[in-house]
């Protein structure tokens, strides 16, 4: 194994050099996270100009979440075999690619190629910044820059609603891209100008055996999740049960795979970074809160504009002002982590995504839009609170040869734990309104009770996570690594 760039983990000063390539990663990471988030008010309005049910409309962003859940499993292994200019390039290069091809799109089935093409550039960019910042961050600035990458992570899918409500509101929908194109272009020249590689390499060629275990196991997995919510809507293409046993086989084969692989440093998901405890325990809350979060961003736009009757563009208002604090608390929050540590951001945020939580099983169909507003905007920051320790706290917890695959790791559980949030709460809260509707119930009071079970449920799920923080510790070193076996090196 070869250092293509000698890693920062000391407390000396960052160069100008590693500032720009760093902050170039966070705009290019800013434009596919807007990209991903600005589809969700978008579908109705593909679905009806494409001349596609909604069965097959969902499709649009199904298939995105699936090719993330199988691309993301690999960028630690292809970032370490390729490095991080490289996969840069490739990265921007397949999303510009993807966003070109959705702008002149003559049909559904284009389109769709188009997202594929879209998920597999942002799969890799996210994994790619975290590993690159921990290799390049000295220790006790690493809280501080996780929190500028938590502006980035907290606006743009804040922003990613409201900017489509606009554009659909005054414009045609190939606009939503168009829009993001020039800005991921610039980005694009300006990473093949300033990116440089950094970290290790490995010299290791890839497992083609893992290739189809994970796309089974990850992908088969994650449809099953999405199924689970298409069933409950009565729009399911095929038994639940058959995805499940498809990605719980291949998770099996998968894992078995890698642990024989890692013993000779070949893996390419290597997980012995759960060896690591405090990773471990990291990695767990943050699937909570991701399950949380992602659950509660999908369930309040549909309550808003489904019951209370908002547009697309006010439904997209109600989550920004939540955002944009998520994102001014950020850098602060990480401030505090380089002095204080996570033990006293993570406990105090917990209890704040409980208590946003908690607000919104007060919904009816009379509830003011003020009560969405101020709900979302406790979750949010409580969520700034959580992510920005939690990430730092997981990563820097691991040696430098595990960066890129603790990296991998932690994007993979997070789209699973975004798809399970979002199965769990709206398979619950189309069961909760069916049973009612059938009983007699209004539609919007069915809609409400079922939202408000979903809220209750997520509300518990709050009250598991404040007692998992409490578990909790400061670092007082970095834990020692695994036993490692010796990696053939380049050249």
């Amino acid at each position: 194994m070869t250092s293509e760039n000698t890693a920062h983990t000391s407390d000396d000063a960052m160069t100008r050099k590693d500032l720009t390539i760093i902050a170039t990663l966070i705009v290019a990471t800013f434009v596919v996270i807007l990209n991903e988030t600005v589809m969700s008010v978008a579908i109705p309005v593909l679905q009806k100009d494409l001349g596609v049910d909604p069965t097959e409309g969902q499709w649009l962003t199904t298939i995105f979440m699936l090719t993330m859940a199988v691309v993301i499993p690999l960028t630690g292994f292809l970032i370490q075999r390729f490095g991080t200019r490289t996969m840069y390039l490739a990265a921007m290069t397949l999303f510009v690619a993807g966003t070109a091809l959705a702008i002149v799109a003559p049909g559904f089935e284009v389109l769709l190629v188009a997202r594929v093409v879209q998920a597999l550039g942002t799969a890799i960019m996210l994994p790619l910044l975290m590993t690159t910042v921990m290799s390049l961050v000295p220790e006790h600035r690493r809280g501080a820059m996780m929190g500028n990458i938590s502006v980035v992570i907290a606006v743009a899918p804040a922003l990613g609603p409201t900017l489509s409500g606009f554009i659909l509101d005054h414009w045609h929908w190939r606009w939503i891209f168009g829009f993001v194109l020039p800005i991921a272009v610039v980005a694009l020249i300006v990473g093949a100008v300033f990116v440089q590689p950094v970290g290790d390499r490995t010299s290791e060629r890839i497992d083609y055996l893992s290739l189809p275990l994970a796309v089974f196991g990850f992908g088969g997995f994650v449809y099953g999740l999405v199924a689970i919510g298409q069933a409950a809507e009565g729009s399911a293409a095929m038994p639940v049960w058959i995805p499940f046993v498809i990605g719980g086989a291949g998770l099996l084969a998968f894992i078995a795979r890698q642990v024989q692989l890692q013993r000779s440093d070949r893996a390419l998901l290597d997980l012995r970074v759960f060896a690591v405890p405090a990773f471990s325990l990291s990695i767990v809350l943050v699937i909570a809160a991701m399950a949380t979060m992602m659950g509660t961003f999908i369930v309040v736009p549909y309550f808003a504009q489904q019951v209370l009757g908002l547009s697309a563009f006010t439904t997209g208002l109600l989550t920004l002002p939540g955002g944009l604090l998520m994102g001014l608390a950020s850098p602060l929050i990480g401030r505090i982590y380089d002095v204080r540590g996570a033990r006293v951001l993570v406990i105090p945020g917990t209890v704040l995504i409980a208590s946003g939580v908690w607000l919104l099983t007060l919904v009816n169909t009379n509830t003011s839009a003020w009560l969405l507003l101020g709900s979302n905007a406790v979750l949010c920051i409580g969520l700034a609170a959580t992510f920005t320790p939690l990430m730092t706290l997981s990563l820097g917890s691991l040696k430098p040869s595990l960066y890129a695959h603790g990296s991998a790791v932690l994007g993979t559980l997070q789209q699973v734990a975004g798809a399970a949030g979002t199965a769990l709460f709206i398979t619950l809260m189309t069961v909760v309104a069916t049973a009612d509707e059938k009983a007699g119930t209004a539609t919007p009071e069915a809609i409400t009770n079922g939202v408000r079970m979903v809220f209750i449920v997520a509300g518990v799920l709050g009250l598991v996570l404040i007692a998992l923080s409490l578990l909790v510790k400061n670092p007082t070193e970095t834990e020692d690594e695994p036993e490692l076996v010796e990696a053939s090196t380049v050249g």
